[in-house]
């Protein structure tokens, strides 16, 4: 690792005339060129920023929309999913409330199916 501290700081100290032929002397000791890559990075900074890897959320909060006609039903199923109370739990769907937050998209997914197949209309966040 020592080996490649130094090798950094020398690179530092050189001109730029010097690092010019550094690289030249790399191309041809290992038949590669540096050239096309710079060119192509140089010449498409829109097309790096598009390539550059989008951060998938992880995390999603799962909240009623609309209770439907089988209030009760819904409610049952956030009893189930939560454990709140009966009387929480009425609060929470007449208010179109959250029903949990940060949790896997799986299990949002299963959170999501349970109070459709109750009649609730869901989003998630």
């Amino acid at each position: 690792m020592a080996d490649i501290k130094k090798f950094i700081e020398e690179v530092k100290s050189m001109t730029v005339l010097e690092l010019s032929e550094l690289v030249k002397a790399l191309e041809e000791e290992f038949g590669v060129s540096a050239a096309a890559p710079v060119a192509v990075a140089a010449a498409a900074p829109d097309a790096a920023a598009a390539a550059a890897p989008v951060e998938e959320k992880t995390e999603f909060t799962v909240s009623i929309k609309n209770v439907g006609t089988s209030k009760l039903n819904v409610i049952k199923v956030v009893r189930e999913l939560t454990g709140l109370g009966l009387a929480e739990a009425k609060n929470l769907v007449e208010s179109n409330g959250t029903v949990k937050e940060n949790v896997s998209k799986v299990e949002a997914d299963k959170i999501v199916a349970k109070l459709k197949e109750a009649g609730a209309e869901v989003d998630i966040k």
